[in-house]
């Protein structure tokens, strides 16, 4: 995988959602990224709050990476969602998240999972991507953001 971009599925990404809470953000964005894959929405979502229940995935500086590994996937997929009202994620600085990048692997793909985790981590931690996340309008500009020449070398 070589940015978050090859993994991003373009109809799982909403730059202006109007979701209220964490509960309520995860659903939609579970759903939007089942549809697209054409698998239950439902299990998708319950597996994500399953991973959620063991600890939280706000890392920090308005970001959270919900995850989980769906058994019928092939490949790490990702979705993201611009909130435009933060929701709690429980994040050690605890600041609401307003970045939701959702991370959906392969129940065996322990290695390929930690991988795409670690990339959207360091990706994320650049305030200058998380400044344009913020700026954008439209999904074509996240999409845009997240490819990989908008993003440090330093962060591959």
């Amino acid at each position: 995988m070589s940015s978050l971009r090859d993994i991003l599925l373009p109809n799982a990404i909403v730059a202006r959602a109007r979701w209220q809470g964490r509960k309520q953000a995860l659903a939609e964005l579970s759903g939007l990224m089942a549809r697209s894959l054409g698998l239950d929405a439902r299990a998708v979502h319950e597996a994500v709050q399953e991973r959620e229940r063991l600890g939280s995935t706000g890392v920090g500086e308005g970001v959270a990476i919900p995850h989980a590994r769906i058994e019928s996937l092939t490949r790490p997929v990702g979705g993201f969602a611009r909130l435009l009202e933060p929701a709690d994620f429980e994040a050690i600085d605890e600041r609401p998240a307003d970045l939701i990048f959702m991370l959906l692997a392969p129940t065996d793909a322990g290695a390929e999972h930690l991988r795409a985790l670690a990339r959207a981590a360091r990706v994320f931690r650049q305030e200058r991507i998380r400044a344009a996340l913020r700026d954008a309008q439209t999904n074509e500009a996240v999409l845009a953001i997240l490819s990989p020449d908008t993003i440090s070398t330093d962060a591959a």
